[in-house]
């Protein structure tokens, strides 16, 4: 089972990278940044379906997790029915335009034209090929080598998409969705409830996220991303507070249990309308053409990395102590405002031609 989790994990990376570069680069670019969102409401939505669907089976199996249900445990029938998105997304991606710079390089100009003249409309056609092939006369096909500088290991712009990528797994959201029904049983919820719990904070999640598809063009990247930090720091701060008052297992007294869900909630609402989706939305675009390809990669990895250290360490780090591991997510999501106001660049309304 761990070996075929792996080859799931590889495949899953794979399509977080695609993902954003294919809408990044078919998108026109005044509204680039609400469709590349679309990736991260693909994202949210799925957690959501797949709690409810959980639920549903728990349910089924008499809330019992390792419960029967035609023969099979209700974990089984979890892992299972994801067989069917996966295969509804492998039969969806044949309908999925080819990039207009691929058709280009490879000689297919009229392809492009078509594809160009059904993503933006009524444009000059003739001007916007051009403008391709002209910035596509420089290029060749990246390699990690490409990435790499002399003085600081890898390009400055490689590092901002590895800087984006870390900061959203460091502050800890993974953390609220893997380990939710604990977390709400951790202040008093029982069990059964904690199931509901978890469902409303992927509402909400959506909702952040459908905020940040409308002010993501209007406001831009770096504005939104600013606010969400603020945001997350400040409502990890009162979740510390909250949880440093817990003692053993008993659950956390009323008012700081109160308190302790309306922070968690609204930082999945600081991230949905911020760095969940300003984050997909600028590796799609921040990078040069010639190196995007590979500078993507990179990132991804970098961003599933992180996402894996901080959900293997979360156990360990509660168990010692709860309210500094939200002080420590807390402190991320603080260095990551000096961190955009310095080094990430405003990519709103910007070619994808005009990077770098």
């Amino acid at each position: 089972m761990a070996a075929w989790r792996v080859l799931g994990g590889i495949a899953i990376g794979m399509a977080s990278v695609i993902g954003p570069a294919c809408i990044a680069e078919v998108a026109p670019p005044a509204h680039r940044g609400r469709l590349a969102s679309f990736q991260q409401a693909a994202i949210v939505i799925g957690i959501a379906v797949s709690q409810l669907v959980n639920w549903a089976i728990l349910d089924m199996a008499g809330g019992e997790e390792r419960g029967e249900i035609a023969g099979l445990e209700a974990w089984q029938w979890m892992l299972g029915v994801m067989i069917v998105p996966a295969v509804v997304y492998g039969l969806m991606s044949f309908a999925i335009p080819e990039s207009p710079r691929h058709l280009i390089s490879v000689g297919r100009v009229d392809d492009a034209r078509k594809v160009l003249a059904g993503v933006e409309g009524d444009i000059d056609l003739d001007a916007r090929v051009g403008e391709i092939e002209q910035a596509m006369r420089s290029d060749h096909r990246s390699t990690f080598r490409d990435l790499l500088d002399s003085r600081s290991g890898l390009l400055p712009i490689v590092w901002i998409g590895v800087g984006l990528s870390v900061f959203q797994q460091l502050v800890g959201i993974n953390v609220i969705f893997s380990y939710s029904n604990l977390l709400w049983q951790s202040v008093g919820v029982d069990p059964a409830s904690s199931f509901f719990y978890s469902f409303e904070t992927s509402i909400i999640n959506i909702i952040g996220t459908v905020i940040a598809m409308i002010f993501v063009d209007r406001l831009g990247r770096k504005p939104l991303a600013l606010i969400g930090s603020i945001g997350m720091g400040v409502s990890l701060a009162f979740a510390a507070w909250a949880f440093s008052y817990q003692s053993g297992s008993d659950p956390l007294p009323t008012a700081q249990g109160c308190v302790a869900l309306i922070a968690a909630n609204a930082f999945v609402l600081f991230f949905a309308m911020s760095w969940g989706v300003v984050v997909w939305v600028m590796l799609g675009e921040v990078f040069p053409n010639k190196i995007r390809a590979a500078a993507l990669g990179v990132a991804a990895s970098a961003q599933w990395i992180a996402n894996w250290v901080i959900t293997i360490t979360f156990p360990d780090l509660a168990d010692w102590n709860l309210s500094l591991t939200y002080v420590m997510y807390a402190v991320f999501a603080f260095l990551s405002i000096p961190f955009i106001v310095k080094f990430v660049p405003e990519t709103k309304g910007k070619k994808l031609e005009e990077m770098g």
